[in-house]
């Protein structure tokens, strides 16, 4: 088995393991979201862009063993969406450590790599055990994966890099996540990481797209 096959399975089993995809999630059956339990209502809506798209974003960290866990089952979801959603990731920032992580993922972006990249980060801190706490971390690894380093080094201390990594943190804040992973629905809902949870984000997108 590749590296590759190794990593989703486990990924898969993990999920299994944590019940973010769950038996709700799988069949879809008798699930009814309750707000407080499965999302919250934002009592001020967050200003979306006006672009006639309903903005997903989820918040994340490359170091959540969740996170990884859930890229499996979110990775099927994203590609069947439909025109009028628009998905986003956003790295959260709670802490020095988390803010460190951002710049992991807004360096990929930078760079045009995230593509290649995003799952392979993942895998780097689940599968291989290898965590990416430093710049010259993040150096050692753009060097295994044949990645110029000087590039790397220059887009993680580009200014481009740090204004996504404030926009990631105000938006987080916006929207009062305290955890991840956690889905932010067209400003108006936090869909939190349970059972069922993207049963919870198609019905949340529905009620936007034809309730307004």
């Amino acid at each position: 088995m590749d590296r590759r096959a190794f990593s989703l399975q486990a990924a898969a089993l993990a999920c299994a393991a944590t019940g973010l995809a769950g038996r709700a999630q799988a069949q879809g059956q008798g699930f009814v979201p309750t707000e407080g339990r499965d999302f919250q209502a934002l009592a001020r809506p967050v200003a979306v862009p006006t672009n006639g798209k309903i903005e997903v974003i989820e918040f994340f960290w490359y170091a959540c063993p969740h996170c990884f866990a859930f890229e499996p089952v979110l990775e099927p979801w994203i590609a069947r969406l439909p025109p009028d959603v628009a998905f986003r990731r956003m790295p959260v920032g709670f802490d020095a450590r988390r803010q460190l992580h951002q710049r992991i993922f807004y360096t990929w972006e930078a760079l045009g790599l995230l593509d290649r990249m995003h799952i392979k980060t993942f895998q780097r801190f689940h599968v291989e055990k290898k965590p990416i706490d430093s710049v010259a971390d993040m150096i050692a690894f753009a060097q295994e994966s044949g990645i110029d380093p000087a590039k790397v080094h220059a887009a993680w201390y580009s200014f481009t890099v740090q204004t996504r990594c404030v926009e990631a943190t105000r938006r987080q804040d916006d929207y009062g996540i305290s955890e991840t992973p956690e889905l932010a629905i067209g400003g108006r809902f936090v869909v939190l990481a349970r059972p069922g949870v993207l049963i919870t984000t198609d019905l949340l997108i529905n009620r936007i797209r034809y309730r307004g």
